[in-house]
């Protein structure tokens, strides 16, 4: 499913308990933060069990259903083939073990265990005390607790968890404040599960990383006549479009190079210095929904190899045909908002990333510019860069000399580039 996949969800059986199936052929469809994903048959043979069921949660590398192969039934030897996800996650089908033990003593709170802003807004959801959640085992990496845990032990529940008074309560809870709807007038839409998944998303980024973001205005005047001139021939030559987009993914790989400590993650109290340098696009998918498809090693690749990766992914994108690995690990992000005629923006971070760049419409206007003869007026195509970063380890500094250096690599593009 992709390397940074941790967890998928079965969507729905395509075959059943004793089906045939070919090798190759469609079996179920899972579903992961990214992407949607086809499972096919590693051989030919017919169904004999199938082990989870729609909407279950499944650790990847656990047996989802089990296949006697032709040649086992050819000759007469009871061998079964495994179908199974390729990576790591929960399985909501396991069932988590809530009996009380002998003297029937509650299960013990531990108050080290970590809890992410999404365990917490789960637990507040689900009318979870602090004692019980922090009871909750979990198959995270160092034994933190993931949502599915949490999902299980709400299946197995038998009884609350009392909780220890910690303190007074707060005096005063500020009220949700109360939707107005007038039946007849107004329509109510259920998020689909994609877009639930944003959602969680972006709640969690803005609980996790403290957003700061820093604004640059970019003269891209020269960039701008480089493409118009050369976009024609570019196409002939590279059957090849050529957008502003591979272009601006070449900037940004340039600058992380320049400065490394933006292309990290932070796990606890430890900076991650990624060495890949994979630029991530949100895209609009037809369904309105955002995705982040990955330009893989983007400093490696020449403008013609950029502007063919990105090409390929946005095409995928618009088709809804993205392959797990072409949405996954990503280390950096853009969000062209120009693209939708906004000046500027102030984007979210995609987690575990630390910053995100946002790149604002090209617009043409008078401009004071100075040349041998002193300062004139010109007409120039100018855009605002917006970067959002995490001020937990990237300070000002770091921000502002990384967004001016990606305006450098753009204002100073070399019009002499091959193509």
């Amino acid at each position: 499913m992709g390397e940074s996949i941790s967890e998928a969800t079965i969507i729905n059986w395509v075959k059943n308990v004793g089906d045939t199936v070919d090798a190759e052929e469609t079996i179920l469809e899972v579903a992961t933060d990214k992407v949607d994903s086809e499972v096919p048959s590693p051989v030919s043979g017919v169904i004999t069990e199938i082990r989870f069921g729609k909407n279950d949660i499944v650790k990847v590398g656990t047996v989802l259903a089990l296949i006697e192969s032709e040649e086992s039934q050819k000759s007469k030897v009871e061998s079964q083939t495994s179908v199974a996800l390729e990576e790591t996650v929960v399985s909501n089908k396991t069932e988590y073990n809530r009996q009380p033990n002998a003297d029937n003593r509650q299960p013990k709170a531990n108050p080290e265990a970590f809890l992410s802003p999404l365990i917490i807004s789960i637990a507040q959801k689900e009318n979870l005390s602090l004692e019980e959640v922090q009871s909750i085992s979990g198959s995270g990496a160092e034994g933190r607790i993931q949502k599915s845990d949490v999902f299980n032990y709400l299946k197995s529940r038998k009884y609350p968890l009392k909780s220890t008074p910690q303190g007074p309560e707060p005096i005063t809870h500020y009220p949700k404040p109360a939707i107005s709807y007038s039946e007849g007038k107004d329509r109510i839409v259920e998020m689909d599960r994609m877009r639930k998944m944003i959602a969680d998303h972006m709640v969690y980024s803005k609980h996790t990383s403290p957003h700061v973001t820093s604004f640059i205005e970019v003269d891209v005047t020269s960039l701008v006549d480089w493409r118009n001139k050369n976009k024609d021939t570019f196409a002939e030559k590279h059957h090849e479009k050529l957008t502003f987009t591979p272009i601006f993914v070449d900037a940004v790989a340039k600058a992380i190079v320049d400065f490394p400590m933006i292309n990290v993650s932070v796990d606890g109290n430890k900076i991650v210095v990624h060495s890949d340098i994979n630029v991530g696009m949100a895209t609009a998918l037809p369904s309105g929904n955002l995705i982040v498809p990955v330009v893989k090693n983007a400093n490696e690749k020449s403008l013609v190899e950029l502007a063919a990766a990105v090409n390929h992914l946005a095409e995928s994108a618009r088709k809804n045909i993205l392959k797990p690995d072409d949405v996954g690990g990503s280390t950096f992000t853009i969000s062209n908002v120009g693209t939708f005629g906004s000046l500027m923006g102030t984007p979210i971070i995609n987690q575990p990333e630390v910053a995100i760049l946002a790149l604002g419409i090209i617009k043409k206007r008078a401009e004071v510019i100075t040349t041998d003869k002193g300062d004139e007026i010109a007409i120039r195509s100018m855009m605002y860069l917006s970067l959002s970063f995490d001020h937990r380890v990237v300070d000002g500094f770091l921000g502002g000399s990384f967004l001016r250096k990606v305006g450098d690599y753009l204002e100073q593009f070399d019009t002499n580039t091959a193509i």
